[in-house]
């Protein structure tokens, strides 16, 4: 295919179909997936912070020092 073969058809360009300007609609209930989504991942967070240093691991680090 050459430059120019086909047409680049956007959403507002009158061979797409759409008639006049069309608003997207907005999610209503953005704020509570983002406020779920903040609390999902505090939990991860904090369970990985809470979990307990393996004997292995502490080994090794007393071998740096």
């Amino acid at each position: 295919m050459t430059g120019g073969d086909k047409k680049d058809v956007g959403t507002n360009t009158p061979d797409s179909g759409v008639k006049g300007s069309v608003a997207r609609k907005k999610r209503t209930s953005a704020a509570k997936d983002d406020g779920q989504v903040a609390n999902a991942l505090r939990s991860v967070y904090q369970r990985a912070v809470d979990e307990d240093i393996p004997a292995e691991m502490l080994d090794l680090l007393s071998k740096l020092d």
